[in-house]
């Protein structure tokens, strides 16, 4: 598969879409397209296979199901490791297991680009200091928007566009090299890293009165024969009336 440059420059704009600031999809909407299960999907229709997107996005985002950036710090780049781990993923026709190796690596790249560009947006931050002393809102409002959603552009999609692009054919030709023994010890380790993320994520789910709802939504998968549509409307309803009541019982105690 080759990755054209309009379809690179989109893919770079969905990593834009993806990154915590951006405003223009609100905020539930932005922590859905920094999940690797849905922009892996958005890709995949850049690229003409959303079903194939799917697939590695979904392969993708096991490893960081305990994902959470706390106080602002990203210990690894989701939206990142989305978009090019599928994208480079299918271009060069990897398994989503190999594609799952190269994700991670990926991931903390993208770090380094948040880093990168909330130590220029302070720059804004010392012009809108200025601004107040002035009185002046109207730049205010202007230099808490404008200006750093530019740079965030900017920082977000020439990375992803130009090793969407290029990266493509040096992927497939490492992949190539590493034919045999070395690439089934990557598919292995593929293997392995979505093991870890659900691992990580059972034991944030172990806390008291959480455990019982896994260990029920395992057991209604297993032995009820009911696709994963309806568990989920049933799921979602059980944690809307758990909550009213549990939210209803504090305010009582309250």
């Amino acid at each position: 598969m080759t990755i054209h440059l309009w379809q690179a420059f989109l893919i770079g704009v969905v990593y834009y879409l993806g990154q915590m600031g951006t405003p223009w999809v609100s905020l539930a909407g932005t922590h859905s397209i920094m999940r690797p299960l849905v922009n892996g999907a958005l890709v995949g229709l850049i690229l003409g296979d959303p079903v194939q997107g799917t697939i590695y996005g979904a392969a993708i985002q096991l490893p960081f199901l305990a994902w959470i950036g706390a106080g602002g710090a990203v210990p690894m780049d989701t939206a990142l490791a989305g978009t090019l781990g599928t994208a480079l993923g299918m271009a060069s026709g990897v398994s989503p297991s190999v594609a799952i190796t190269l994700a991670v690596p990926i991931s903390l790249i993208g770090t380094m680009i948040w880093v990168l560009h909330m130590t220029v947006d302070i720059t804004f931050v010392h012009m809108a200091d200025t601004a107040a002393d002035e009185g002046n809102i109207n730049r205010i409002n202007f230099l808490h928007v404008w200006p750093p959603q530019i740079t965030m552009f900017i920082f977000s999609v020439l990375p992803a566009m130009l090793a969407a692009y290029y990266g493509s054919g040096p992927v497939k030709d490492v992949i190539s090299g590493l034919k045999g023994t070395p690439l089934h010890v990557l598919t292995v380790i593929g293997g392995l890293l979505p093991a870890l993320g659900i691992a990580m994520n059972l034991r944030a789910m172990t806390a008291k009165g959480t455990l019982v709802f896994f260990i029920l939504g395992f057991m209604v998968v297993e032995y009820s024969g009911m696709a994963i549509l309806p568990i989920a409307v049933f799921a979602a309803i059980i944690a809307y009336i758990y909550t009213k009541l549990y939210m209803k019982k504090g305010s009582e105690r309250a």
